[in-house]
């Protein structure tokens, strides 16, 4: 029928529909296009605004809540991929093209969080998330070494692609896990009892027990994707894994692992985000758009502040 909307949401599991998950908007808002690649959107509550990644044209965009004015948060910005907040509420951001993890003070300094293991370059970090404890986590593909498209190509110097932790206090580089063939997103659990981190080339979601030390154990399989590729993953707050799947748009977990359903977004979906003033905002970065999604679910709550 003319005029008729595309559907947006697919329930592959009656929890999907008794837990609201597709009372939300009907449709897709999109709130920029023109990007070359967009990956890593990151709200910031203090100032009402989005940050995400252009991969492919080196640099940060800031969508203004308020106005929703999009500009140039800067650039160049070492070909960044995903950001987040601290407990500081600074910006936290995987810089592909420089091989590094850095912070964007208050001042609008740069720190330099990660940029090394052992003595020998990072190959190009991908995703963070920040643990109440100050920790910073994040993955180390090879994505960004691989071509010039986003990144710089070259070699890796550590020959693995792993997940590692940055102590609060020392600022050690630990490596956590390995095995990977292409880690990407990674994000805690609620509770922070758990790690979960997608795996996008072996196509699954491996899930680790976090012990008191900062060390994991297990990393069994979660999920398996078999309608795209996992790329970042979301938490709400009742406990769903939220998963962008590339060309299988959005998918939602329950906590034992199965797939409830999905969201249909045109396009190939990168990253999502919860934000907004009631966390219940879903942005999307797929292809060249930012998308919006006001839904009947909410996102877990920022971290508390911890450490200087």
């Amino acid at each position: 029928m003319p005029g008729e909307q595309p559907q947006l949401y697919e329930t592959l599991d009656e929890r999907f529909r008794t837990g609201r998950c597709q009372a939300g908007d009907s449709r897709l808002e999109a709130l920029y296009e023109g990007c070359r690649w967009a990956e890593g959107p990151v709200y910031v509550p203090a100032g009402r605004y989005l940050l995400w990644s252009d991969i492919p044209n080196d640099r940060l965009l800031r969508w203004d809540e308020t106005t929703g004015a999009v500009g140039v948060f800067r650039s160049p910005a070492g070909y960044p991929n995903g950001n987040t907040l601290d407990g500081q509420g600074r910006l936290i951001t995987c810089e592909q093209g420089n091989r590094r993890v850095t912070r964007t003070e208050h001042d609008g300094s740069v720190t330099v969080i990660a940029e090394r293991f052992q003595g020998k370059r990072l190959n190009s970090p991908n995703d963070a998330v920040v643990k109440s404890d100050g920790s910073v986590w994040f993955s180390d593909p090879e994505f960004g070494i691989a071509t010039d498209y986003e990144g710089h190509r070259g070699e890796s110097e550590i020959g693995a692609r792993n997940v590692y932790r940055v102590d609060p206090g020392s600022c050690e580089v630990r490596l956590v896990a390995d095995g990977f063939q292409g880690p990407n997103g990674l994000v805690f659990d609620p509770d922070e009892h758990r790690l979960y981190v997608s795996d996008s080339l072996a196509n699954h979601i491996r899930v680790f027990d976090v012990r008191d030390d900062g060390t994991l154990s297990g990393g069994e399989v979660f999920a398996e994707c078999a309608n795209g590729n996992f790329d970042n993953i979301r938490f709400d707050d009742e406990g769903r894994l939220w998963a962008a799947a590339l060309h299988g748009g959005v998918h939602c977990y329950d906590p034992d692992g199965t797939l409830l359903g999905r969201i249909l977004v045109p396009g190939t979906v990168a990253n999502i985000r919860f934000g907004g003033a009631r966390r219940n905002r879903m942005f999307i970065a797929a292809d060249t758009t930012l998308y919006s999604l006001v839904m009947s679910v909410t996102g877990t709550p920022p971290l508390p502040p911890a450490g200087p």
